[in-house]
């Protein structure tokens, strides 16, 4: 639960923001006529409705199991997440290539610069204060890991999504802001447009990963090697196992993981023996290890799970 409050903090940070910035670009792009500020104010507009957006699939996947679904709604964030992506590509990359193309093919000289420059100003030191506290929660959650490892690893796309999309808007305000003054310097306002175009690059640069990383979540990412192992010496310690043989493990929610667990008993046990002792794996992993929120054992010999596992190794090599 920690963790869904650092997530939802960081996103209430990019909600209180960005909705303010979008006006204020819309605004200044109306007064001025600049393109790269119109793109700056389509792109605030869409992370305004992509932290609703995730804000939604947040509280959807919270729901409890039903009868429709019985494992829970936890991949609702990673649905969500992938159609942030996805808005990310088509409205804000995409209107702003359009925006950009238009004021290279008909350029319109800006006027009252300052304004823009003014509202650039403004807009990133609100996009920097945002941007500060997706950074902390990130760094809390990504540990002694490499940036990318850790996005890569993480399964709660929330706060990453908003770290990117807010240095995707710090990078915006700068090519907004090197678009404008070149043009209104050297006098020649196809540099806006350029601008825009640059700004389109940047987002469409940061869809594509956000999409990238949210397909592999919704597909079905294992748990961490810790926490696999941590399962399997749980299991492991408990008389009646005589090995833990494997674990499968599948992420449906930053802190939901489904685990099927590949276990040899000792053989003089009975089926009584055998259910009491998967109650007591259960009872323990609920304890100390909530996060797995649905747990099967399949009684197999060491041997079989070998075979099975090196099959399922060929066939990923082969593929």
């Amino acid at each position: 639960m920690a963790g869904h409050s650092g997530s939802r903090r960081v996103i209430y940070a990019a909600l209180a923001g960005n909705l303010a910035i979008a006006l204020t670009k819309f605004a200044a792009a109306a007064i001025t006529g600049s393109s790269a500020m119109l793109s700056e104010g389509v792109h605030s507009l869409v992370d305004t409705g992509n932290g609703t957006l995730l804000l939604y699939g947040m509280h959807r996947a919270a729901r409890p199991p039903d009868r429709t679904h019985p494992l829970g709604h936890g991949r609702e964030l990673y649905f969500w997440s992938l159609i942030v992506a996805l808005l990310v590509f088509a409205l804000g990359a995409g209107a702003s290539f359009y925006e950009g193309v238009i004021h290279i093919i008909a350029p319109e000289p800006v006027v009252n610069a300052k304004v823009n420059y003014t509202v650039l100003g403004l807009s990133f030191l609100f996009e920097g204060s945002s941007w500060l506290v997706a950074l902390k929660e990130f760094r809390q959650q990504k540990g002694r890991q490499g940036w990318i490892q850790a996005v890569r690893r993480s399964k709660d796309p929330s706060v990453y999504t908003v770290l990117f999309e807010d240095s995707a808007a710090l990078l915006g305000l700068t090519v907004a802001f090197a678009g404008i003054l070149s043009a209104e310097l050297l006098g020649i306002p196809e540099l806006d447009g350029a601008g825009s175009i640059g700004i389109a690059i940047i987002l469409g640069a940061t869809a594509v990963f956000l999409a990238r990383e949210s397909k592999g979540l919704l597909l079905g990412e294992p748990a961490s090697p810790e926490v696999q192992r941590q399962v399997l010496e749980i299991a492991q310690a408990d008389p009646a196992v005589q090995r833990a043989n494997g674990i499968v493990s599948v992420h449906i929610g930053p802190e939901e993981i489904v685990a099927g667990l590949s276990i040899e008993f000792e053989d003089h046990l009975t089926a009584p023996e055998i259910e009491a002792c998967v109650e007591r794996l259960e009872t323990r992993l609920q304890q100390e290890m909530p996060q797995i929120s649905r747990l099967f054992v399949k009684p197999q010999a060491t041997g079989t799970w070998e075979r099975r596992r090196k099959a399922m190794a060929e066939a990923a090599d082969e593929s």
